[in-house]
């Protein structure tokens, strides 16, 4: 059930955290890939190797496929807005600007669901809410500091992958009016079958992937990676945080994907940490207090609180 109050509970929180771990991996896994495989091709793959994983886990639990089109055309809808356009936007953006300047525009991705839910009438356009967007677009900015990778030329790069994150608050939008009964595990393995079909005739008339060299093992290994990890577990995992906290609460992960990326670097591989990094992860963390909105009530109670008599 969807949260009434819009607020998320401490077991979204943690998935939120998995999440930004399972979405943050897929710009390293991009950065490997594309520098043997051009974009659409990518998308496809990743798609379509997501399906295949995840039909047998739907099968294993007795769940059916649409059987009508009318049954497959709400999943078609949401493969659209939130696989085929965006990804192909944000990965062919990707090779024209870096992976950290595509991640901060990733970040505007709270910020668009905020506007497209406050003009669609579904949910309220609060000032909290718009005001922590904003402070933490400003903390991943912070965090990225000098590792922005910008420079004059880039605009066609920046304004894709702006445009492939309206596209997510679409969907989410789209998935809360239409899927919000589908079962997480459907409605992710039928999003990548309808994909998967779609990106079939984008790809091959674009890119003709069959024609391309057979990539290397290092590429098939990041995309296994970008499949299974970035895009099938990630995605049951997204549509469960949506079915229990509401559309704008689940796009909240990409604010805190460069926040998880710097701390596995620091915990995992033994990274140095900046205190420019540890400033933006701060005031990304002040962000998210802002937008769950729970703060301002208890300092409303705290400061409501009557004195006593003398």
């Amino acid at each position: 059930m969807i949260s009434s109050d819009h607020r998320i509970d401490a077991r979204d929180w943690l998935l939120l955290a998995v999440l930004s771990v399972l979405w943050g991996g897929s710009f390293f896994f991009h950065g490997v890939v594309l520098r043997e495989l051009p974009p659409l091709t990518v998308v496809l793959l990743r798609v379509a190797l997501a399906a295949l994983i995840l039909l047998p886990v739907l099968w294993a639990y007795r769940i059916s496929l649409p059987l009508t089109l009318s049954g497959w055309k709400p999943f078609f809808a949401i493969a659209f807005l939130n696989n085929v356009l965006p990804f192909s936007l944000i990965v062919t953006g990707q090779t024209y600007i870096s992976s950290g300047l595509a991640s901060i525009l990733n970040a505007t991705t709270p910020l668009f669901t905020v506007l497209v839910m406050a003009a669609a009438g579904d949910e309220k356009l609060r000032a909290s809410r718009v005001a922590g967007v904003v402070i933490g677009l400003i903390g991943v900015a912070i965090l990225h500091g000098q590792h922005l990778g910008f420079s004059s030329g880039q605009g066609f790069g920046i304004l894709l992958c702006l445009v492939g994150a309206f596209s997510y608050g679409l969907s989410a939008l789209y998935a809360r009016r239409k899927l919000s009964d589908s079962p997480p595990l459907a409605t992710a393995t039928c999003q990548m079958l309808a994909s998967t079909l779609m990106m079939m005739i984008i790809a091959g008339v674009a890119e003709r992937p069959w024609q391309l060299p057979m990539p290397g093992v290092t590429t098939w290994l990041a995309l296994a990676g970008l499949a299974a990890l970035s895009t099938a577990l990630a995605y049951i995992v997204f549509f469960q945080i949506l079915r229990r906290s509401g559309s704008t609460n689940v796009m909240l992960v990409t604010l805190l994907i460069p926040v998880t990326a710097i701390l596995l670097g620091y915990l995992l591989l033994g990274e140095s940490m900046t205190v420019a990094e540890v400033t933006g992860a701060l005031v990304i963390g002040s962000a998210l207090l802002v937008i769950d909105g729970r703060v301002f009530g208890f300092i409303r109670g705290v400061v409501s609180i009557p004195k006593a008599s003398p």
